[in-house]
């Protein structure tokens, strides 16, 4: 398996994998509407290749923190015949290295925190940052990256697209 940047001849199968993996197509319509808005960044859409096949995709965009800029994660999803193999994990460690190589503070997710917690998430509102809805407190993450100042506190507000859904 090797992890590599999503390349436009690889869309038709991210949005295959995002819809296999969530059994429905709204990841999939999702992951689509990102790549439209302005809030998408190429270097941080990622996928996880097996023998010419693109098996996994993760994707972050621009989010915010108050004004300050930020990145969402989401949706990461990889082929049912390929889960629980390392995919996910090889996506997160690659979408996370990258965009600390980019010099982004932070990266915030809604997912499972005893999961999430292996690469370094941890609950956001005891650092200050609050979800866009009070449900999503007790799975609202945020992964600290190298240029992460303590100052950056407030509300988190995903890419547009994610209003949608």
């Amino acid at each position: 398996m090797i992890t590599r940047r999503e390349l436009p001849t690889d869309h038709a199968a991210v949005h295959a994998v995002h819809s296999e993996a969530f059994g429905q197509p709204l990841e999939a319509d999702l992951t689509e509407a990102l790549r439209a808005d302005e809030g998408f960044i190429p270097e941080l859409s990622i996928v996880a290749v097996v023998d010419d096949h693109v098996v996994g995709h993760v994707i972050c965009t621009r989010g915010h923190v108050g004004e300050a800029p930020a990145l969402g994660l989401g949706p990461l999803g990889v082929a049912r015949g390929h889960q629980r193999s390392g995919v996910g994990r090889a996506l997160v460690h690659a979408v996370l290295g990258a965009a600390d190589a980019l010099g982004e503070p932070l990266v915030v997710l809604l997912g499972d925190p005893g999961y999430y917690s292996r690469f370094g998430f941890e609950l956001a509102v005891p650092l200050g940052i609050t979800p866009q809805q009070a449900e999503w407190e007790p799975h609202f993450q945020v992964r600290r990256l190298t240029t992460y100042r303590p100052g950056l506190r407030g509300p988190f507000r995903y890419s547009a697209p994610f209003d949608l859904i």
